[in-house]
């Protein structure tokens, strides 16, 4: 016996058919999903790791107001600042210090005590006055926020704050 279909049916079925086809590339999307821009993290016994954008958001975030002295006592940057403390993005690993390495290969190296101090602490900022990167042309970048949001060349014990303020930082490695 042949089934015959009523206008009403095939005006469901097409129907049906157009919310699957509306739908399937935004599910296809959705588990195909961009993480986002990346940092490496190479470990004392150099294994890398990749840290996407999309993993630092589930993170604890730190958000606060900063600025730094640069070497001639000016003072630079002053935004709000979010990110993930180094420290989070180092783990538990044993380190004596961590070099911060820019995309242009500018390198700074920064001492355990640094990375760890509660007073000053080293976030990698993804975000800068609600601009994200990659819109955010600094791209990922060390901040220093203490509490008062100034770090001073003074209370910090070097001539330039803001040579620890790395912009579009690529890697971290990791010093036995």
């Amino acid at each position: 016996m042949k089934r015959h279909w009523t206008l009403q049916q095939m005006a469901r079925l097409a129907f049906l058919l157009l919310i699957l086809a509306c739908a399937a590339p935004l599910v296809i999307r959705s588990l195909h999903s961009d993480p986002g821009p990346i940092i490496r993290i190479a470990d004392v016994s150099g294994n890398t790791r990749e840290i996407s954008l999309l993993e630092m958001k589930t993170m604890v975030v730190l958000t606060r107001e900063g600025s730094y002295q640069n070497q001639y006592g000016n003072w630079r940057d002053d935004g709000i600042y979010s990110g993930v403390l180094l420290s989070d993005l180092i783990g538990d690993t044993a380190f004596s210090s961590v070099d911060v390495v820019a995309e242009d290969g500018y390198r700074v190296t920064v001492e355990r005590s640094r990375v760890q101090d509660p007073n000053y602490p080293m976030i990698l900022a993804f975000q800068m006055d609600d601009v994200e990167v990659p819109a955010w042309k600094d791209g990922f970048r060390v901040a220093v926020l203490p509490e008062d949001g100034g770090v001073s060349n003074a209370d910090y014990g070097v001539d330039s704050a803001g040579g620890f303020w790395v912009m579009r930082v690529s890697r971290l490695i990791l010093n036995p």
